[in-house]
């Protein structure tokens, strides 16, 4: 990032990692396997170039996107991350206060160690019109999975993101190793907790299940919110996924925590964008670092791109502050590269300015999903 806000990207990580036990830094920034998926997602972007158009003319930027029926200030959102309360005391009520005062949307998720109520409370503290999302595992058990939803809904969340690409539990190597299965005491997955089929008070298991579209219109039954579908990578399900109804797809690997052989999500991207071809809005995740990574994603067909680790490193060392200056340098400098590429809003940003580094020129190939 450019400014004083903040050094390179390896330089949050590595200050989180003092602030925090070994054990829950691994958690946070471990991935699959031999962590091959992990690695791409950040490896991928610096595989390709941006080539700025010049003599476009013009001091303003407007750096405003419209998703889902909403103008949010910039193409950027914080993705769902789990368990925030391991970085800080805090945890997700700080992370939630943060995006709101900066504009940010949150997609605040299922293993939240905060109540999703209390999650958007804390939003709206800081901004009554703040944009909360929330994520959700289907459950297999179909009651389970609407209960989570009316809480979603009762906490007024604007959309479900639901997760598709976890039928099962990815292989975590580093938390195999550390023996990490639990959360401390005094900590839960709140949102799990007083669910069917639990003792009163108590919580349950978080289950991956090998839902099917099927599942997804059972959901879609359950409620009126907006179905962002996240985890689609292949062409072929984000145009199953327009045609069964789903209002925006997330291009995402699961930050390489889920299939380690799976490719980084900026790779997938200009497909899924192409089989889209307008008709719902495409964000994407996985290794999103800079304002030149926001750049090529848009270019490359994404509406706005969110951020996971990042969050969680600035949430370790500097608790709500630290995410704010974080989402805030991350903004302005997609603002600065913006101006660079000769750019006045996100969507004069186009596929022919991205080529492979270290090539002759070859345009990407993509289409504006918006």
């Amino acid at each position: 990032m450019t400014g004083s806000h903040a050094g390179p990207p390896h330089e949050p990580a590595a200050a989180a990692r003092e602030r925090l036990g070994p054990e829950h830094y691994d958690y946070f920034a471990g991935g699959a396997g031999e962590e091959t998926a992990l690695r791409e997602n950040e490896e991928a972007f610096g595989r390709l170039a941006l080539l700025p158009r010049v003599l476009r003319g013009g001091t303003v930027r407007d750096t405003r996107v419209s998703v889902l029926g909403r103008d949010w200030p910039a193409p950027l959102f914080v993705s769902p991350t789990a368990f925030h309360r391991l970085a800080h005391p805090d945890g997700e009520r700080a992370t939630a206060r943060a995006a709101a005062a900066t504009g940010i949307p949150l997609v605040t998720g299922v293993a939240a160690t905060t109540a999703v109520a209390d999650v958007a409370a804390a939003a709206r503290e800081a901004d009554p019109e703040a944009v909360v999302w929330f994520q959700l595992y289907p459950q297999p058990e179909h009651e389970v999975s609407a209960e989570l939803v009316l809480r979603a809904e009762r906490a007024g969340c604007s959309a479900l993101v639901v997760t598709v690409d976890s039928p099962v539990f990815g292989t975590r190597t580093r938390d195999l190793r550390n023996g990490f299965h639990d959360l401390p005491p005094g900590l839960a997955a709140e949102n799990m907790r007083d669910l069917p089929g639990a003792a009163p008070g108590a919580t349950r298991d978080i289950a991956m299940c090998p839902a099917g579209w099927d599942d997804l219109a059972r959901l879609r039954e359950l409620t009126d919110l907006p179905l962002v579908l996240k985890g689609v990578l292949h062409p072929e399900d984000a145009r199953i996924a327009v045609e069964r109804g789903v209002d925006a797809l997330i291009v995402s690997n699961h930050g390489g925590r889920q299939l380690d052989a799976a490719a980084a999500s900026v790779e997938a991207l200009p497909a899924v964008a192409e089989a889209v071809a307008g008709r719902v809005p495409v964000l994407m995740d996985g290794g999103v670092r800079r304002g030149g990574d926001i750049a090529v994603a848009l270019a490359l067909g994404a509406r706005a791109v969110g951020v996971g680790r990042p969050v969680l490193w600035a949430l370790a060392t500097g608790g709500e502050d630290g995410v704010r200056e974080a989402l805030t340098a991350l903004r302005e400098d997609f603002d600065q590269v913006l101006a660079l590429c000769g750019g006045h809003r996100p969507r004069d940003l186009t596929a022919d300015q991205v080529t492979p580094r270290g090539l002759p020129y070859r345009p990407m190939r993509g289409e504006r999903a918006w």
